[in-house]
């Protein structure tokens, strides 16, 4: 073969390579970027749902679970507490030092009695009486006025229907990964100025979890960006260090 047509074919071929090389250095960023945008909308979802149950977790023991353990049995076990309303103080019985807790205290106190007088359970039965009899709830206006704490099942209240008992514990892993479970922690200890004790909780995913199988070199720069910028390399929600409303960094 004729060399001239040898070197004109290396140089074809040198030259389909360097517009591939050139085509892929903008093509993976971008491929990159589209499933990593789609990877986190599943993430943050999965962190949402895990600040709704330790938040749930807070109101009944005052402080965050780090142990995603824990938190699943306690999603499994507790009932959530909830307050039926009906009725709602005026700004005329606000101003006089009525709050929602006395009325309800009110409430509690004329039940028991009309319960123990008429010997019945029908609560219905009971406003109905303590509205039209007890002399305190008509004197403050009570009538009409309904307070019920009722328990649902936590894990149908927090995800209806998403998540049963059986694989409520799903939330705890992160997504495209191979059952690698978020990070989590908490601060007991944090103490405001005013010296007031606030119980933080962060949970976390790095970019190394559920971009693992994506683009190495693409994944490190991301990391190195983040890092420089002193962010947290990947999705978190919360701060051990000072009082967010456990936001998300995305937020």
């Amino acid at each position: 073969m004729n060399t001239k047509i040898i070197y004109r074919i290396l140089l074809g071929v040198a030259c389909l390579f360097l517009v591939y090389i050139c085509i892929d250095s903008v093509v993976t960023p971008i491929r990159f970027e589209d499933k990593r945008a789609q990877r986190e909308v599943v993430v943050i979802d999965r962190l949402v749902k895990l600040r709704a149950a330790e938040a749930e977790y807070k109101l009944v023991h005052g402080r965050y679970q780090a142990n995603m353990d824990s938190l699943v049995m306690f999603l499994q076990t507790t009932p959530k507490k909830e307050v039926m309303k009906e009725g709602s103080l005026t700004d005329k019985q606000l101003e006089a030092g009525l709050t929602e807790i006395k009325a309800t205290k009110m409430l509690e106190k004329a039940l028991a009695k009309a319960q123990s007088k008429l010997n019945m359970d029908d609560k219905d039965a009971l406003y109905a009486y303590i509205w039209d009899n007890d002399k305190e709830i008509k004197d403050n206006g009570l009538s009409g006025f309904r307070r019920d704490t009722i328990y649902k099942d936590m894990i149908e209240s927090l995800y209806k229907g998403e998540y049963t008992t059986d694989n409520i514990a799903e939330i705890t892993y992160i997504p495209f990964t191979d059952n690698v479970r978020f990070e989590a922690e908490v601060n007991d200890k944090y103490t405001t100025s005013q010296g007031i004790r606030v119980p933080l909780m962060e949970i976390r995913a790095h970019y190394n979890t559920y971009l693992a199988d994506l683009d190495n070199q693409e994944r490190v720069n991301l990391i190195d960006k983040e890092t420089k910028l002193e962010h947290y390399a990947g999705l978190k929600i919360g701060d051990i260090m000072a009082p967010n409303n456990n936001a998300g960094n995305w937020e």
